[in-house]
């Protein structure tokens, strides 16, 4: 695997390091073409991140930001992750960008994934980058090791964008970019903090491990940079 590691002492400074990485990743993409495209994570741990860039004078309108993953749930709903995107991220700068809602609470759950790829087919690829999470149960995006359908959603061919996911983990039902479309980046960043991850992150890269972020650390078709702080 191609895995670069960037350990901070604080959080701040982690959340800068990946405000950097993600403005020159838009600007390498905007190089050669005329708009790029960035995949975002939801949760708490990017949210400083996404206030620097949101600060950051970058060609914001030639910019589109989607989530890895969501809630089914309405934009201001507490535990929606576009609500918080659009707080943290979509304001000074950052405002002019498009952002492409993975979630529409107009249509109903079996619809959802079929409008989702409509949408992704009109995407710049490949992603500029893929800013993503994980759980302390090894999870990332909404790949939950109690997800029905694991496989195909960590499939690295899969020809399936997304996925409907409903898991014990989770009270409401999500809807999930698979594997196979994060792969579709330049490079995948993945920001975590705390030792409890930092640990489920090194049995993660174990070749014998079962976790679904393992599968991500030991694919060899994008590389994955980790910055990570306590």
């Amino acid at each position: 695997m191609t895995l670069t590691e960037e350990f901070f002492a604080r959080r701040s400074l982690a959340s800068q390091a990946a405000a950097q990485h993600v403005a020159a990743a838009i600007e390498r993409s905007l190089v050669d073409a005329p708009e790029a495209a960035v995949i975002v994570s939801g949760g708490s741990t990017p949210e400083n991140c996404y206030e620097i860039l949101a600060n950051t004078a970058l060609p914001w309108d030639k910019i589109n930001i989607l989530l890895s993953d969501e809630r089914c749930v309405p934009v201001d709903h507490k535990a929606s992750n576009e609500g918080m995107l659009r707080r943290s991220l979509m304001t000074n700068q950052a405002n002019h960008a498009t952002l492409v809602s993975i979630y529409d609470q107009e249509l109903p759950l079996e619809d959802q994934c079929d409008t989702l790829s409509e949408k992704l087919n009109l995407l710049p690829l490949p992603f500029s980058t893929s800013l993503l999470g994980m759980g302390a149960d090894g999870h990332f995006a909404s790949l939950f090791a109690d997800c029905g359908e694991l496989n195909e959603g960590l499939n690295p061919d899969s020809e399936r964008h997304c996925m409907l996911v409903r898991t014990a983990a989770s009270s409401q039902s999500r809807i999930t970019l698979t594997m196979s479309t994060l792969l579709q980046s330049r490079e995948i960043l993945l920001l975590f903090f705390g030792d409890t991850k930092r640990e489920v992150y090194e049995q993660a890269k174990l070749p014998e491990s079962d976790y679904p972020l393992s599968r991500l650390l030991q694919q060899q078709r994008t590389p994955v940079r980790v910055i990570w702080a306590s």
